[in-house]
C-alpha cells in the first residue's frame, strides 16, 4: 500500500478532539465574561468606584496567574485529560456559586465576589497549557497552526454566541441567573469530556494510518499516553523554569502574549463598560454590539492559522508563517486608537471590529508554544507562557480603571492597548529569533523508581 493510499484512509479522530477543545475553550471565556455582562449591574449594586471595578475584574487573573505553574506540573505528572476534567467542573460549579453573591450586602458581598473570581481563576489554569499539549500530540506541524488557531478563536466565539444571550439573560431574568446558567452548562460540558478526550495512543477510534500520519508530521503521541517512561520520572521544576527563562527565544514570546493580552483583557472586562458609559449604550445593546467586534476576531483567529499553515506547506521557514500573522495582525490592532477621534457609534464598531479582526490574526502564540516547547515539559511550558500572557489580567483592568479615574474618559486607555500591540510587534521582530522546539542544556527529568540513579537521568533529555 503507497502512503498516499494510507493516509486516504486515515482516520480524523484529531479534528473531533480539536472540536471538543473548541467548545470548551468557548465555554471557558464565556465564564470569564460572566462578569463583564453583569458588571454594571453589579456596580449600581453594591456601588462600586471604577478602581474597585477594576480589582473585581483583575482577581480572577491574580489567581489564574499563581495557579499556572502548579497548573502546568499537574498536567505534565498526570495528564490532560483527568486534569483538564477537574479544572472544568470546579470553574463551572464556582461560576454557578457567583450568583449568590445578591444574598449579602456591603463589604460582605464584594468579599465574596473577589474570592470567588479568585477561585475561578485557581480552577481555570490548567485549560490552555492543556490545550496546547494535546494540539502538540495530536497535531502535525503543518496542521499545528490551524488548530491553534481554532481552540484560541473560541475566545471571540464566546462573545459572539454569549454575549447576546448573557445580555438578555441580566435584562429578563437578573444578573443573577447569568452565572447560574453559564456554570450548569460547563459542568455539562466536563461530563462530555471525561468521556471523548484521550491521548492519540490511547484513543479507541484512531487507527494506525492517522497515527503514523500525526507521529511523522511532528505530533508528540506519546505526550498523553497512560503507560509512557515518564510516569515513573519526575521534572526537576526549577531547573526547568530557569532554562526556559534563560531562553531568550521563548522569553520573547511569552512578553508578547503579555502584550497581545492586553487586548484581550480589554476586551473581556472593560469593553462592555465602554459601551454603556462612553457610548451611552443599553446593557441589551452592548451585549449584541459586542459580539460583532468578536465576529471579526474569530475570523481573524481562523484566517491567522490558516495562512501560518498554508505559508509552512508552500515553503516558508516556520519562522516566517508564525511571525508574519502575528506583526501584520498587531499593527491592524492599533487601529482601535481611532475610536478617539470619531463620534458615530457604527463607526467605533466598525474600527473595533477591524482592531479584533487584527487581533485575531496575530494570536497564534499558542501554535508558536506548540512548536517550541520541550518534549519533557509541554505543561510547563505552557504554563510559563500563559503565566507571562495572563499577568496582562491583572494590570490590564487596573490600569485602566486608575486612567478612567483620573481622566474621566476611556481615551488613554485605548492608547494604553493599542501601545501594547505595538509592543507585541517588536518583541516578535527583534528578540524572538528563530522559532523551532526548545531543548534543555541540562536534563530536567529524574528516575523516582526503586531503582533510581541519584543524578538526573540523561536518558530523558
Amino acid at each position: 500500500m503507497t502512503p498516499h493510499a494510507a493516509a486516504a484512509k486515515a482516520t480524523r479522530v484529531r479534528w473531533m478532539i480539536l472540536a471538543i477543545l473548541f467548545i470548551v475553550t468557548t465555554i471557558n471565556y464565556a465564564d470569564r465574561a460572566t462578569i463583564a455582562i453583569a458588571g454594571p449591574e453589579l456596580k449600581k449594586l453594591l456601588g462600586l468606584t471604577p478602581v474597585q471595578m477594576g480589582f473585581v475584574f483583575s482577581a480572577f487573573a491574580w489567581s489564574y496567574v499563581l495557579a499556572q505553574l502548579p497548573g502546568g506540573w499537574l498536567l505534565d505528572r498526570f495528564g490532560s485529560k483527568v486534569t483538564y476534567f477537574f479544572s472544568i467542573f470546579l470553574w463551572s460549579a464556582f461560576t454557578m456559586m457567583m450568583g449568590g453573591v445578591g444574598f449579602f450586602t456591603g463589604a460582605a458581598a464584594v468579599t465574596v465576589l473577589f474570592a470567588l473570581r479568585l477561585l475561578i481563576g485557581v480552577a481555570e489554569a490548567p485549560s490552555f497549557p492543556g490545550n496546547s499539549r494535546l494540539a502538540s500530540a495530536w497535531f502535525p506541524t503543518s496542521e499545528r497552526g490551524t488548530a491553534a488557531a481554532i481552540f484560541n478563536s473560541a475566545q471571540y466565539f464566546a462573545t459572539v454566541l454569549f454575549a447576546p444571550l448573557m445580555g438578555w439573560l441580566v435584562h429578563s431574568l437578573g444578573w443573577q441567573s447569568v452565572f447560574y446558567v453559564m456554570g450548569g452548562l460547563g459542568i455539562l460540558v466536563s461530563l462530555v469530556w471525561l468521556k471523548t478526550v484521550y491521548g492519540p495512543r490511547d484513543h479507541p477510534r484512531i487507527n494506525a494510518a492517522e497515527l503514523d500520519y500525526i507521529a511523522a508530521g511532528g505530533a508528540l503521541v506519546d505526550l498523553e499516553s497512560k503507560d509512557k517512561a515518564a510516569a515513573t520520572q519526575e521534572l526537576d521544576t526549577w531547573s526547568c523554569i530557569r532554562q526556559l527563562l534563560a531562553s531568550r527565544m521563548l522569553l520573547g514570546v511569552y512578553i508578547g502574549q503579555y502584550c497581545i493580552n492586553t487586548l484581550t483583557y480589554f476586551f473581556l472586562t472593560w469593553f462592555p463598560v465602554y459601551l454603556v458609559t462612553e457610548r451611552h449604550m443599553t446593557i441589551l445593546k452592548a451585549g449584541f454590539v459586542a459580539a460583532l467586534p468578536a465576529v471579526a476576531g474569530f475570523l481573524g483567529g481562523v484566517l491567522g492559522g490558516v495562512i501560518s499553515d498554508r505559508m509552512i506547506k508552500s515553503g516558508r521557514s516556520l519562522s516566517a508563517a508564525r511571525k508574519t500573522p502575528i506583526v501584520c495582525g498587531m499593527l491592524l490592532a492599533m487601529s482601535m486608537i481611532v475610536c478617539n477621534y470619531v463620534q458615530a457609534d457604527w463607526v467605533v464598531v466598525m474600527v473595533m471590529s477591524l482592531a479584533f479582526f487584527g487581533k485575531g490574526i496575530g494570536a497564534l502564540g499558542w501554535a508558536v508554544v506548540a512548536d517550541t516547547s520541550p518534549r519533557e515539559a509541554g505543561g510547563m511550558s505552557g504554563a510559563l507562557f500563559n503565566t507571562f500572557g495572563n499577568t496582562a489580567g491583572i494590570t490590564t483592568p487596573i490600569v485602566i480603571g486608575y486612567i478612567l479615574q483620573a481622566t474621566g474618559s476611556f481615551a488613554g486607555a485605548l492608547v494604553f492597548v493599542g501601545a501594547n500591540a505595538a509592543v507585541a510587534i517588536l518583541c516578535y521582530l527583534l528578540m524572538v529569533g528563530e522559532i523551532k522546539r526548545f531543548e534543555f542544556g541540562t536534563p530536567v527529568l529524574r528516575d523516582i523508581g526503586p531503582d533510581a540513579p541519584a543524578t538526573p537521568s540523561r536518558s530523558a533529555a
